[in-house]
């Protein structure tokens, strides 16, 4: 752990995110087992069925799981033990927010306009950068991606109203 966060209080101990990681993957494996299950995990006259393979390793996975699961559950250093200080879970936020936002700004509005906003709002906020220098750069990456993918490589990418109101469509 570097010095400068070794005063912050702990988001999480190292514990806790090894049994809610173990039951979120339980959980997967329990569903492949199911499902397996459910489209038939036997062996027919042909050989194996559908549900055969995945049936086996959901189990495979759950049993995994649980041993790590019930290890965590022991091991008591681990619940002291800082994964994360309150600080650079703050720093993963601030990453992890705007990129949903992104995506979800790529599905409504388009990807030249969503990649202009995140480029310029991160030179803003995270870089520092004036708007003098942002602009240009948030503008300037979006039209080579526009000209390198729609005109040269005819690979159309998701647009939104903008691009239609301005007949790029």
């Amino acid at each position: 752990m570097s010095d400068n966060h070794s005063h912050d209080r702990s988001a999480a101990s190292t514990r806790t995110l090894e049994l809610v990681v173990a039951a979120l993957i339980f959980l997967l494996g329990a569903i492949a087992a199911y499902d397996g299950n459910r489209i038939g995990a036997g062996w027919g006259i042909e050989g194996p069925q559908a549900g055969y393979f995945p049936f086996y390793i959901g189990l495979i996975i759950c049993f995994a799981t649980a041993v790590i699961f019930v290890r965590a559950l022991w091991d008591r250093a681990k619940a002291r033990e800082m994964f994360v200080s309150r600080s650079q879970l703050l720093l993963v936020f601030k990453m992890l927010v705007p990129s949903i936002l992104y995506v979800v700004g790529v599905g409504t509005i388009g990807i030249y306009v969503s990649s202009t906003l995140y480029i310029a709002f991160f030179m803003l906020w995270l870089g520092r950068y004036t708007w003098i220098r942002t602009v240009p750069v948030a503008l300037g990456v979006s039209v080579v991606f526009f000209l390198l993918f729609e005109v040269w490589f005819l690979v159309p990418l998701p647009k939104g109203p903008l691009e239609a109101l301005l007949g790029l469509d």
